[in-house]
């Protein structure tokens, strides 16, 4: 029999929204890593912490168990998502990110705004077809 793991996928990882969090968290984190010590602990941190939040808010608002909490966390996620773009606003100015970086984060995050602002309002409404949750975010 096997035993169900900690990085055994849930609900909320089959949403394309959270698996676009995640890329974009990913991303950020292999930028940040090769910085000097002094921007990687001010904007290299923050960048780090919104880009994670935004998965986190997501997988934690499903867990709670109502729509009104889960919304709520969608929320917050959108949040961290506007802080992300404001942080990496201030790298692109200090001259921190390359003109690739730059290119792949704005496409990745032209998909996801629009993608989890769609998720915060399919959050409690139910398919004509079926029971489940729209499941196109």
């Amino acid at each position: 029999m096997k035993t169900r793991g900690i990085m055994e996928r849930t609900g909320f990882e089959n949403l394309r929204v959270y698996r676009l969090a995640e890329d974009i968290a990913d991303l950020i984190w292999e930028i940040v890593i090769k910085w000097d010590w002094l921007p990687q602990d001010t904007v290299g941190k923050q960048l780090i912490t919104s880009a994670d939040s935004i998965g986190a808010n997501i997988a934690e608002g499903t867990g709670r168990g109502s729509f009104a909490d889960n919304r709520r966390f969608a929320r917050i996620a959108r949040g961290s998502l506007f802080e992300l773009k404001h942080w990496l606003r201030r790298a692109f100015k200090r001259e921190l990110l390359t003109e690739k970086e730059v290119a792949s984060l704005q496409k990745m995050i032209q998909e996801l705004t629009p993608k989890l602002s769609a998720y915060i309002t399919s959050i409690g409404k139910k398919s004509p077809a079926s029971s489940e949750f729209i499941p196109d975010a």
